[in-house]
């Protein structure tokens, strides 16, 4: 008896028989659309997998987030796509990514990471070639940024 096995293989990004920005040929019987925001999660979550990424989203981003999360009670999807603006195209998207990054954090080796990281990803589950990743890196979080103001007076300086 022969051991048949079938396998099958989701295309690649910038594999010969794409023919559309997610479009699957006549045969398949239908098209595909990928909405903007879906590649804007993908790469949001992709780039906070990387270790040094503290946050996402330029000062006001996050302020206007973090009263959304509370008002909703942390129930807003949308905060996974904060910090991250794409243009998608046919075939192709451009991302741009603001970011905040833990201090001692190398920021060139860092961002090299997400770029990595983000292309794989976007153009492994939308099969859109992604042309180029903008980092911007808006700010840095210390390490007594965690502490709270309470922590300074607990004990006074003078009595």
């Amino acid at each position: 008896m022969t051991d048949m096995r079938t396998e099958t293989k989701v295309p690649g990004a910038r594999e010969s028989g794409r023919t559309s920005r997610g479009d699957s040929s006549r045969d398949e019987g239908g098209r595909t659309q990928i909405a903007d925001g879906v590649v804007a999660k993908i790469a949001g979550m992709a780039a906070r997998e990387i270790g040094g990424v503290h946050a996402m989203g330029g000062g006001t981003a996050r302020a206007v987030g973090a009263v959304r999360d509370v008002v909703t009670r942390g129930g807003d999807s949308g905060s996974v796509a904060r910090g991250v603006s794409v243009e998608v195209g046919e075939r192709q998207a451009a991302v741009d990514i603001d970011l905040v990054v833990e201090y001692g954090a190398a920021i060139q080796d860092l961002a090299a990471a997400v770029r990595r990281n983000v292309t794989s990803a976007v153009e492994r589950m939308t099969g859109l070639e992604v042309t180029e990743i903008n980092i911007r890196v808006d700010d840095i979080h210390l390490p007594d940024d965690d502490r709270g103001e309470d922590d300074g007076e607990s004990a006074p300086r003078v009595q």
